[in-house]
């Protein structure tokens, strides 16, 4: 699969994960648990999805933080995004075991905030290379 059709792939595999944030943000009626799952899945997807546009093969893992470095360590930016490490646990350990009762509870309004900045800023370094 070409750089570009893997960015694109995985840039919209994103998107579904930002509309159950979006609906059940507005509902309430999900457990932290089930929304943290679709923060990390759309902030590790957007993140691969800004590796493979770099030609990248990205890592296989679920670790927010491993992503970014990667991404750091090619010279990308992405330290705005920090925060999203905080998801990390939510991609296997809080599903399978519930969250401890010291973790704080999602801001929900930063959390769709800022996946929905990240996809957005993968779209836009997507647009830059297609049409540059």
């Amino acid at each position: 699969m070409s750089d570009l059709k893997c960015t694109r792939m995985l840039h919209r595999a994103g998107e579904p994960d930002v509309e159950v944030l979006r609906v059940t943000h507005r509902s309430g009626e999900v457990s932290d648990e089930v929304f943290g799952f679709h923060v990390q899945q759309a902030a590790e997807k957007a993140l691969k999805a800004r590796i493979a546009l770099l030609g990248d093969t990205y890592p296989l893992t679920h670790n927010i933080e491993d992503l970014l470095d990667f991404l750091v360590d090619r010279g990308v930016n992405l330290g705005v995004y920090r925060v999203l490490v905080e998801y990390t646990p939510y991609a296997v350990e809080f599903r399978y075991h519930g969250i401890d009762s010291d973790v704080e509870p999602i801001d929900r309004d930063g959390a769709v905030a800022l996946v929905e900045a990240l996809l957005e800023d993968v779209r836009k370094a997507l647009m830059g290379v297609e049409v540059g």
